[in-house]
C-alpha cells in the first residue's frame, strides 16, 4: 500500500499530460464531417422524430447502414449538453479514454508489478495516435475503451469468477458490436479466451455474455426486417440499404490492385459521387496497353455522370477477371497482404493537415519528414509489443495477453476481406500494442516481480 501511495503522484501525473494532449487534439483540431455528420443525423432523428433514419430533403428516410450504438450516444449527449453539440460528446469520450488508460495500467500492474503498470499509463496516455481518435467524434475512440474493459474484466472474472465480470464482458462487447459489426471479435475474443480458463466451470458466464450481446443484435434484425423486409442482424458489408446498386464489377477491380490509403481516398470514396482519375491509378493497376485504353473508357463513361451504372460497373467487372485470372497470386494474396500491411505501417496521420502522398519528398520535404517520424513511432511501437510478448513471463497462460493477442490476430485476418485501406480499421489494436509495449520498456526479468503481489493487494 505504501508503494502504490509513493507512486500515485506519477501516475496522476501521466493523466494530467494524457488529457494536456488530448485537449490539444480536441481544440487545435477539430474536426466534425464525414461520418460524424451521418451518426449526428441519426442520432438528431431518433431524439426528433423517434425514427432511425436520415434525413433526405424535408423528411427522414430509415435506414440500416449504421448500427446504432455510435447514434445512440451521440444522442444522449446531445440530449444532455444541446443537440448539435459533437465536441460536448468528445470531452465525454476523453474522459472515458484516460479511464480506460488507467484501468488497463492497473491490469498490467496486476500482473507483472507497479513499474510495468506506470510504463503501460504514460504510453497510453502520450500516444498520439489514440488520443487523436479520443478527440474525434467517431466510433474508434469508443471502441478501444469497449476492448480495455472487456480484457480487464476477463483478468478480474479469471481470478474470482464473480458474475458482475462476466457482466462487464457481455455490456463492453454488446456495446463493441453495436457501433461496428465487425468489432463483434471482441466477444468471440471474450468467450474463446474463458473457455480455455475455466473450461466447464464457463458454461454459465460464457451463456450470460452470448445471451447479452445476441438479444439486442436480435432486435435490431427484427427492426430491419419489420421496415425492409429483409433479414440483416448486424450492417451490410457497403452500408448501402436494400434496393442500393452497390457495383460489385468496381470493387472487385478495385480488389486487384489497390494498397495504399492514397487509392482509399482518391479512387474508392470518389466513386459514386465524384471525378476519379486515371493518373492517381499506380502501375500495377494496368498491366498492358490494352488494358489501359479499357480503363481509360470505363473512367471517360463513369465521369460523365459520377455515378455508379450498371454498364459501366459491367466493363470494371470484365477488367476485374481478367486481371485476376492472370495474376491470381497477386490479386487473392499479395493485394490483401498489402493493403493489412499498409493500415498497420502508414503514418498515422490521416487527420492532420499533412500530404497524403508522404514519400513525396521533393514537393513537401517538411510535411513528409513530420510524416516519416510519426511512421518511425508507429514502428518503433509495434515492435516493442513484439519484445514485450516475449519479456511476458508464459503470457499464454494469462487472460490480458492471450486475449489481446487473439484479438490483435483475429482483427488482422479479418482485414485481408476488406476492399479498402484506412489505419483506423487497426487504431482500435492499439491498446493491446501499449500494453506489451509497456511490458517491453518496464519488464526485464522473465519471471514474475513480487511488486505485482503487492499491487494486486493494494489494489
Amino acid at each position: 500500500m505504501r508503494s502504490w501511495s509513493r507512486q500515485s503522484g506519477w501516475w496522476w501525473l501521466a493523466i494530467a499530460c494524457g488529457l494536456a494532449l488530448r485537449a490539444i487534439f480536441a481544440v487545435h483540431h477539430p474536426r466534425f464531417d464525414g461520418d460524424t455528420l451521418v451518426y449526428g443525423d441519426l442520432a438528431r432523428n431518433m431524439l426528433d422524430h423517434h425514427i432511425y433514419g436520415l434525413t433526405e430533403g424535408m423528411r427522414v428516410r430509415s435506414t440500416m447502414i449504421r448500427l446504432p450504438g455510435y447514434p445512440l450516444f451521440l444522442g444522449l449527449c446531445f440530449n444532455l449538453f444541446g443537440e448539435g453539440r459533437y465536441s460536448a460528446a468528445v470531452w465525454v469520450q476523453i474522459v472515458l479514454a484516460l479511464a480506460a488508460c488507467w484501468a488497463l495500467a492497473r491490469a498490467a500492474a496486476r500482473s507483472l508489478g507497479e513499474r510495468v503498470g506506470l510504463a503501460v499509463l504514460w504510453l497510453a496516455c502520450l500516444c498520439p495516435f489514440t488520443a487523436e481518435y479520443d478527440a474525434l467524434a467517431l466510433t474508434e475512440s469508443l471502441a478501444m475503451v469497449c476492448l480495455v474493459v472487456a480484457l480487464v474484466a476477463l483478468q478480474r472474472w479469471q481470478g474470482d469468477r464473480k458474475a458482475r465480470w462476466a457482466v462487464a464482458m457481455g455490456a463492453a462487447s454488446l456495446f463493441a458490436v453495436l457501433l461496428r459489426p465487425d468489432r463483434g471479435l471482441l466477444a468471440m475474443v471474450c468467450v474463446l479466451a474463458m473457455i480455455v480458463f475455466a473450461r466447464r466451470r464457463a458454461v454459465m458466464p460464457v451463456l450470460l455474455v452470448c445471451g447479452m450481446v445476441s438479444l439486442p443484435l436480435a432486435g435490431w434484425a427484427v427492426r430491419n426486417w419489420r421496415v425492409f423486409r429483409v433479414i440483416q442482424p448486424l450492417a451490410p458489408k457497403y452500408a448501402n440499404d436494400p434496393g442500393e446498386y452497390v457495383a460489385p464489377g468496381f470493387n472487385r477491380w478495385y480488389r486487384t490492385w489497390a494498397v495504399e490509403y492514397w487509392s482509399t481516398v482518391n479512387t474508392y470514396w470518389m466513386w459514386d459521387g465524384g471525378v476519379i482519375r486515371l493518373s492517381d491509378l499506380p502501375d500495377r493497376a494496368m498491366d498492358t496497353p490494352a488494358e489501359r485504353a479499357k480503363t481509360a473508357h470505363a473512367y471517360e463513361l463513369y465521369n460523365r455522370q459520377q455515378s455508379a451504372t450498371r454498364p459501366v460497373d459491367a466493363i470494371f467487372a470484365e477488367i476485374a477477371a481478367e486481371r485476376a485470372a492472370r495474376h491470381p497470386l497477386r490479386t487473392y494474396v499479395l493485394m490483401p497482404v498489402g493493403r493489412v500491411a499498409d493500415m498497420w505501417l502508414r503514418p498515422r496521420t490521416e487527420f492532420f493537415r499533412l500530404p497524403l502522398a508522404w514519400w513525396r519528398w521533393r514537393e513537401h520535404p517538411g510535411a513528409s519528414i513530420v510524416c516519416a517520424l510519426y511512421a518511425a513511432l508507429n514502428l518503433s511501437l509495434l515492435l516493442l509489443a513484439l519484445v514485450g510478448l516475449r519479456r511476458w513471463p508464459k503470457w499464454w497462460r494469462e487472460p490480458l495477453p492471450l486475449a489481446g493477442v487473439m484479438f490483435v490476430a483475429l482483427r488482422t485476418v479479418l482485414l485481408l476481406t476488406i476492399d479498402n485501406s484506412e489505419q483506423r480499421y487497426t487504431v482500435e489494436c492499439l491498446p493491446v500494442v501499449l500494453l506489451l509495449a509497456g511490458v517491453a520498456l518496464a519488464q526485464r526479468k522473465t519471471s514474475l516481480p513480487e511488486s505485482a503481489a503487492t499491487f494486486s493487494k493494494a489494489d
